[in-house]
């Protein structure tokens, strides 16, 4: 699958008459295009400046990625900033233990560096791997937050009114890291069964 696909990008320019056409809608069914990318904008769905593309349900473009985080791909970034926060964590513990092993021991045996440099770079990992930390995990809670009240950072920002049908914290979380629950939510190799639904169609 084409990475803009993977993100929840919409088909770009097929807002044509033939498409609109096709689409066969109902008494009461309009379609929105966005005038930007000449695309059919369904519901939810935003416009991306860097992507230049239109995508379904927008949370920001992250650029730590290159890519937004959409509809598709909102679980693996979930699960990045999660493995990044505890592999923080995990050099906090061991820069921990290798301090207090120096201090325990002969400086000279402790590290292959002179005792000043080795504080010095020990002081550079702590600070470097508290800030990931605090960053990743900052990160992890919002989008969280965020798929638990399914509302995009977008649309919590733009503060828009909520069109959708409401559903429970557990429903929320199986929509983007698929159903039924299993170790797979934890792994970024397993592909989350989110549903099919019509993208285009929706009532005004």
């Amino acid at each position: 699958m084409p990475l803009l696909e993977r993100q929840g990008a919409v088909p770009k320019g097929n807002a044509t008459k033939e498409f609109i056409e096709s689409l066969q809608l109902k008494p009461g069914q309009v379609v929105y295009k966005c005038p930007k990318c000449c695309s059919i904008k369904p519901d939810r769905a935003h416009h991306c400046s860097v992507c230049k593309r239109c995508i379904r349900k927008m949370d920001h473009h992250c650029p730590w990625v290159n890519n937004c985080v959409g509809e598709n791909n909102q679980k693996y970034f979930v699960l990045f900033t999660m493995y990044i926060a505890l592999i923080s964590l995990h050099a906090l513990i061991m820069v921990g233990f290798h301090f207090l092993h120096c201090f325990e021991e002969d400086w000279t045996k402790c590290s292959s560096f002179s005792p000043p440099t080795t504080v010095i770079l020990l002081i550079l990992l702590c600070f470097e791997a508290l800030l990931f930390l605090i960053f990743t995990s900052v990160m992890f809670g919002t989008q969280v937050h965020s798929i638990c009240t399914d509302e995009t950072g977008i649309e919590q920002l733009k503060k828009e009114e909520r069109r959708w049908a409401k559903k429970t914290k557990w429903m929320n979380m199986k929509a983007v890291f698929g159903h039924p629950f299993s170790l797979g939510w934890a792994s970024p190799f397993a592909t989350p069964d989110q549903g099919k639904a019509d993208p285009y169609q929706y009532v005004v």
